[in-house]
């Protein structure tokens, strides 16, 4: 039961209300739809999530290391490796020296992994950009302010 204290008392605490309980929704639905990925890739929760980085700064154009994916991921360098070892082994990622420094390394996609998440997640991407393209830039902005100074707030250290 929620304490009285956390009760929204006026219109303000209200609105924050419905917007934490939407919040609530939105991370149920992109949990639903990460695991839908897991099971049509056969991949575990980290894998996924390995990939989402990938595809992700792939398309910053930035280049993601070993060290980036433990960084993001929480996990050891120990970790990291048998991850990354499985993904190769699956034919999802290779492994490949960094183009300016030889004694590094790089993790990239394949082209069968970049085809493979966007069969799975295409239409649910196409349809989340839709749903984007209703609000103006104003809005927008907003809106990308709020979610990146909610995940600093949920998550300090990223």
């Amino acid at each position: 039961m929620m304490s009285e204290r956390w009760l929204p008392q006026t219109e303000h605490e209200h609105a924050v209300m419905r917007v934490l309980t939407s919040i609530r929704a939105v991370s149920d639905a992109m949990e639903r739809m990460h695991s839908g990925m897991k099971g049509d890739m056969d991949m575990n929760a980290s894998d996924v999530a390995a990939l989402r980085l990938l595809i992700i700064r792939e398309r910053q154009g930035r280049s993601v290391s070993p060290r980036d994916i433990a960084r993001h991921l929480r996990i050891s360098t120990a970790s990291t490796t048998k991850l990354l070892d499985r993904l190769v082994d699956s034919g999802h990622v290779q492994r490949r020296p960094h183009p300016s420094d030889g004694r590094g390394r790089v993790v990239v996609l394949t082209e069968d992994a970049r085809n493979a998440f966007f069969r799975v997640f295409g239409d649910r991407l196409r349809a989340m950009r839709s749903v984007a393209m209703d609000y103006d830039e104003e809005e927008l902005a907003v809106v990308a302010r709020f979610l990146d100074d909610l995940c600093g707030a949920m998550d300090p250290e990223d």
